[in-house]
């Protein structure tokens, strides 16, 4: 289904990399802010009405956005972002659920399927990074069961699941931006959600009701310790998915 490498990241082109703008996504704040912490020369400005984040890794300028989770609010934002802007590479990233446990919380997996740059030529430089390939397949809600995950990578063949990059890829394909899909899992088949997902977030508000999740708790306290470690996986994954994205752009 998916297999383990050490790699460079190059492009499918022949064009060689002279990057001058860099746009990266995640779906929400909660998954970038260490990558965020990370950049300097901060601003936040209003691209087409939606707020963005810019910054630099080393020299390079990079541009944050974030989606939203889910389809209307991720295509909608992205095509504001998109309008009358070029970017030289746009990397996909946030966190993703595994559909079997080969996968762990905390691992990267590079989408094979929707990544338009090749990442099989070995490279020293990234020896320190175990990153897995194999297929992402975006869906339209969380999905909490190991037997719904079960079935869906039996008809998929897909190593994980996010509520995005099918969108974002559609749109980079029609500006012709090149696509890196970099994520990393946060949830496994047999290390679920604390919580049923629509307690822990809801959709239409695009954030997590706080008092919602509080209720949930107080009448189910038992699940409190698998929060506290559900938290703690959460913030060791956005370390390591920063430390990734911060590695990748270096060398590009």
């Amino acid at each position: 289904m998916f297999e383990s490498l050490a790699s460079c990241f190059t492009f499918r082109c022949s064009a060689s990399l002279n990057m001058t703008n860099i746009a990266v996504t995640f779906a929400l704040p909660a998954e970038s802010s260490e990558f965020v912490r990370r950049l300097t020369d901060v601003s936040r400005p209003d691209r087409n009405g939606i707020r963005t984040i810019r910054g630099r890794i080393d020299d390079r300028p990079i541009e944050v956005l974030h989606t939203g989770v889910g389809e209307k609010v991720c295509r909608e934002r992205l095509g504001k972002f998109l309008h009358g802007q070029e970017f030289e590479l746009l990397i996909s990233s946030g966190f993703a659920g595994a559909l079997d446990d080969q996968l762990e919380p905390g691992d990267l997996l590079l989408a094979d399927n929707f990544s338009t740059v090749d990442p099989r030529t070995k490279h020293s430089s990234f020896s320190e990074l175990q990153i897995w390939t194999g297929n992402l397949v975006t869906v339209p809600a969380l999905i909490h069961s190991s037997e719904e995950r079960s079935k869906l990578a039996q008809s998929s063949g897909a190593a994980a699941i996010d509520m995005e990059t099918e969108f974002i890829a559609r749109a980079c394909a029609e500006h012709g931006i090149p696509l890196l899909s970099l994520r990393v899992i946060s949830d496994t088949p047999q290390q679920v959600f604390p919580a049923p997902p629509n307690i822990l977030f809801d959709m239409a508000r695009q954030r997590t009701n706080p008092v919602k999740l509080a209720g949930f708790f107080v009448t189910h306290p038992t699940r409190v310790p698998s929060l506290v470690r559900f938290a703690r996986r959460i913030a060791q994954a956005r370390k390591t998915l920063a430390s990734a994205l911060v590695a990748i752009l270096r060398e590009l």
